[in-house]
């Protein structure tokens, strides 16, 4: 039997988890808007509009043995991040485990800004959680909800906690180049990878409550910097250290504790989980952002 899986807020990762399933499975993606609707025909599976803040529209979507939620709150403050992923998360896993026929488990894509500053030091799963800002603190509450919860009914919950997410429209090839760079590491993850690992969560029946989703080599802005204006054949942008930029006085607190920031993480796990990178470093995955700045 062909599992289905619905990804509820199929944005930049699930409509690519949705091109790497569609063959194999039977997917659903779910949005809100007309633009996500036409998003999701275009990447070439079925597209039901609803909202995860509305059990009432969720029972256009169709039964699912497996759940992704990768909704998002669109970038805005942390009364809205809770409204979807805490409220929404758990509206969504009420609504489907009260089927008849319910899923056997989620996926519930998190971030590893879950973590914390820890000085560039390592982190992994086993590393306790300090967010610092009032939107990773609802991260982290949406996190517990989507470990436990389906527990309650019988399933099973997975966190994906990703890295940054880079790939194709999120190059960000400029702010790099021209700078001026910040001092603190980047931890990095494709969007083929990320998606390519929530898939490999899914398929090889992984049992895991929380996996790291980050590319093996976590490196320092600068030098990632540095290594990008080599490919493309320009100067070095300017850099300046963690001081300098809180030194401007138009910083918000919540841009000051992600300045403050530094953490390496690690994907031992998601490793020994058999899951092969398409990307393994950032300098696989910016080879083509690389050759078309050259190009232009």
């Amino acid at each position: 039997m062909t599992e289905r899986v619905a990804i509820l807020g199929c944005g930049y990762v699930g409509l690519e988890l949705g091109r790497q399933l569609r063959s194999s499975h039977e997917v659903v993606g779910v949005r809100r808007s007309d633009d996500g609707i036409t998003a999701i025909e275009d990447a070439g599976f079925e597209a039901v509009r609803a909202d995860v803040t509305d059990p009432e529209s969720l029972s256009a979507v169709p039964d699912a043995d497996w759940l992704v939620f990768a909704a998002s709150s669109g970038g805005r403050g942390a009364e809205a991040a809770r409204e979807v992923y805490v409220e929404g998360l758990r509206t969504a896993i009420d609504h489907f485990w009260s089927r008849a026929d319910p899923p056997e488990r989620l996926v519930y894509t998190s971030s590893t800004g879950v973590y914390g500053d820890h000085d560039g030091a390592w982190v992994d799963e086993e590393t306790p959680l300090d967010p610092q800002t009032e939107k990773t603190e609802v991260l982290a509450e949406a996190e517990r909800v989507a470990r436990e919860r389906p527990v309650e009914h019988g399933g099973h919950g997975a966190v994906a906690r990703f890295a940054g997410l880079y790939g194709p429209d999120r190059y960000r090839l400029e702010r790099y180049l021209e700078g001026p760079v910040t001092a603190g590491y980047l931890n990095m993850v494709h969007r083929a990878d990320a998606a390519g690992a929530v898939r490999h969560l899914l398929t090889e029946n992984n049992r895991e409550e929380v996996v790291l989703v980050v590319d093996d080599e976590p490196v320092e802005k600068w030098a990632f910097a540095d290594w990008l204006a080599e490919q493309c054949d320009v100067s070095f942008p300017p850099k300046q250290t963690t001081e300098e930029r809180l030194a401007d006085d138009s910083l918000s607190e919540t841009a000051k504790r992600r300045i403050q920031t530094s953490k390496r993480c690690s994907n031992d796990r998601l490793r020994e989980l058999g899951y092969e990178f398409e990307y393994p470093t950032f300098r696989d995955g910016y080879r083509d952002a690389v050759r078309e700045y050259r190009q232009n």
